[in-house]
């Protein structure tokens, strides 16, 4: 497995770069079903990341199903097993109908706009601090010109776990960071057109962050709701100009 440098990147950036790595390993077969992960501070060592940057892969990972924690043990490998087919439907976004994103996003609109309100009510100290570095996330594979879609899909399960509520983040595993793909959007929009994109989902995101922080249920709840209901907006105008005639 590669090593993470530590350096200034956000803690978020760094979970989702490890949780990426254990994933690979375990697909490989570096890590067959049944067996041992490595422990807390053997990954922190090898990796140069914090044990908090373990323990958030690590709980990444048991929300995909592919490890689980045994008290006393450790940290197990589970066995592949394909999703049924009410969960794969959920999962399967497909890119030639833009109307299943709509309908996906509105189905994430209804439980999300009350994740962002029980968050702002709910979080810890430390939950708070997780949401705002994975904010930052975001800002940071922006700037260093990787794709964010993975770090907005973090944000959101940030959000979730803050509710306290365990199906919150149950219901965005099922769905997968497949729901954020943003590449169908902008893939014919200008250099400066793809910017001012990504200035209006930073600022979206900063409201909601804001709210939640400020113990604003409402204000938090309100601001999720713009941001998912505009994803809703952008797609509907994609699903009309791919449906126009020639």
């Amino acid at each position: 497995m590669s090593t993470l440098a530590k350096s200034e990147i956000p803690t978020g950036t760094l979970t989702m770069r490890l949780g990426e790595t254990l994933r690979r390993a375990i697909a490989a077969g570096q890590f067959p079903p049944g067996t041992k992960l490595p422990s807390e501070a053997r990954l922190s060592e090898a990796h140069g990341v914090s044990r908090t940057v373990v323990r958030e892969a690590i709980a990444a990972l048991r929300a995909d199903g592919l490890v689980e924690a045994k008290q006393g043990a450790g940290v197990f490998v589970l066995e592949s097993t394909p999703p049924s087919g009410s969960f794969l439907s959920l999962q399967v976004i497909d890119p030639a109908r833009v109307s299943s994103m709509i309908e996906l996003l509105e189905l994430r609109t209804a439980i999300e706009v009350e994740a962002a309100g029980l968050a702002a009510l709910r979080r810890s100290p430390a939950q708070e601090e997780v949401i705002i570095e994975r904010h930052y996330a975001i800002r940071a594979c922006v700037d260093a010109g990787m794709p964010s879609a993975e770090a907005d899909f973090s944000l959101h399960v940030a959000i979730a776990d803050a509710t306290n509520n365990p199906r919150f983040r149950e219901f965005l595993a099922m769905i997968g960071k497949n729901s954020i793909p943003r590449a169908a959007l902008r893939e014919n929009d200008t250099e400066t057109d793809q910017r001012a994109y990504v200035a209006l989902l930073d600022s979206e995101h900063n409201q909601i962050v804001v709210a939640i922080s400020n113990g604003d249920e409402e204000g938090a709840r309100d601001a999720m709701r713009r941001h998912l209901r505009g994803s809703q907006a952008r797609y509907r105008a994609l699903l009309r100009q791919q449906r126009k005639p020639v």
